[in-house]
């Protein structure tokens, strides 16, 4: 049978997706394009936004048009909170939500062999256990995901997540270091550790931490670099500061979401810092860590947010000089406290703000790729474009640079020459 895969959304969705293809594949089914005709399609949902809530529709009543006797299997986190209504979409069989993913093939052979949809979405439990996951191999990519943890127990005032992934658990630490051992020998040698709250892992661990963990993957051999996702400025503990420092494969970029501009709009969002707070924990950061690269996640529009309250934000991140932004305009989530929030922003005045601070993104960028002209960055090469080897830096610059196809997956060094549009030219030292 052939079987079709569409991921939306996060990290963790990626992770995920790629976990189900690679169990459908070892029990041989064919796996084919979503956009061609199959016998089965599966979709792992996003509905942290409208965008994603409305986009994951869509591509749940795509598979029909192409074949109306396909088995539509849909997952993640809209269908957790969703079912009925996911049901309801033409060609859905099986609805599951953002737990028992390694059971999906049980649930398939029981549709194939009543022929009744099936709604196994559970209720998430307080004690949830960790859905252990598995790859080997993150096949077309040299950048390999590992989920490490999943939940959250922060609850800010605007997030859903929560509500679709429950609270904090993390994966056992011998699946962790075994499963980054097999993804060294698949040929990665970059790995990204990625979760819901990634730097909660641990935290319903006993006797083992995040800090722990970044130790004993120094351990692996083979792993060259080890890339956090996303960690929240107050899991940056002194422990996990001095790790990143003295590591040789935890590299020199950190994304760490700031969400709010200043301290009304991040106490009524309900982060559990200050601006004040934030700004020192960078430089604590910039003082012992070389060279870092820090990029970051801001949400605008935000009930209440004024047009001073915006101009705060865009001067506190100058003053914080973030490599990136990652700019986000607030979406209402039913049964958040921020949907009931008064002083809901104009749909215009959102995306007049996201467009400023996209523009302001871009000038961070260039600022911080023109400091490092002319000095030696190690790239691995990910793939081979336009003649040109495309890889990142350590501090996460898409360079492009003359070079055979063979060193794709390897460490190169080069010299960064060029600012580019899409990608910055190199040369190979």
């Amino acid at each position: 049978m052939k079987v079709a895969f569409y991921t939306l959304g996060c990290k963790v969705n990626s992770y995920e997706t790629e976990a189900s293809i690679e169990s459908f594949f070892a029990k041989g089914f064919e796996i084919v394009d979503f956009e061609d005709f199959s016998d089965i399609y599966i979709i792992n949902t996003c509905m942290v936004t409208n965008m994603g809530e409305r986009k994951s529709k869509k591509i749940i009543r795509r598979p029909y048009a192409i074949n109306k006797e396909a088995i539509v299997i849909v997952m993640g986190c809209l269908s957790q909170l969703k079912a009925e209504e996911i049901l309801a979409i033409d060609g859905v069989k099986i609805v599951l939500g953002t737990t028992n993913r390694d059971k999906i093939l049980d649930y398939l052979n029981e549709y194939l062999e009543f022929k009744q949809i099936l709604n196994k979405v559970e209720v998430l439990k307080n004690d949830e256990k960790f859905d252990n996951l598995f790859i080997s191999d993150f096949k077309g990519h040299q950048r390999a995901f590992l989920k490490i943890q999943d939940g959250c127990n922060n609850f800010c005032s605007y997030c859903i997540i929560p509500y679709t992934r429950g609270r904090i658990r993390s994966k056992a630490k011998d699946i962790v270091l075994k499963e980054a051992k097999q993804l060294v020998e698949s040929g990665h040698i970059e790995i990204v550790l990625t979760g819901i709250h990634t730097g909660g892992y641990g935290e319903d661990l006993e006797d083992y931490s995040f800090a722990q963990l970044l130790k004993d993957l120094e351990t692996v051999e083979g792993l060259k670099r080890v890339r956090i996702s996303s960690i929240e400025i107050t899991e940056l503990t002194d422990e996990v500061i001095e790790i990143i420092k003295n590591s040789k494969i935890i590299v020199n970029h950190i994304h760490i979401p700031l969400q709010g501009g200043n301290d009304k709009i991040l106490k009524a969002m309900n982060r559990k810092y200050t601006t004040k707070e934030y700004k020192n924990f960078i430089n604590k950061l910039r003082d012992n860590i070389k060279d870092l690269a820090v990029t970051t996640d801001i949400i605008v529009g935000f009930p209440g947010e004024t047009d001073e309250d915006f101009l705060d934000a865009v001067q506190f991140i100058k003053e914080i000089n973030f490599q990136e932004l990652h700019v986000f305009p607030f979406s209402r989530r039913a049964g958040t406290v921020a949907d009931k929030l008064n002083g809901q922003v104009n749909g215009v005045i959102k995306k007049a703000r996201v467009h400023d601070l996209l523009e302001l993104s871009e000038q961070l960028k260039k600022e911080h790729i023109q400091k490092q002209l002319n000095r030696l960055h190690l790239v691995i090469p990910e793939q081979m474009k336009d003649g040109l080897l495309q890889g990142h830096t350590r501090d996460y610059i898409k360079v492009c640079f003359k070079g055979d196809e063979s060193l794709i997956g390897q460490e190169i060094p080069v010299m960064i020459k060029y600012i580019g549009e899409n990608c910055n030219l190199a040369e190979m030292i």
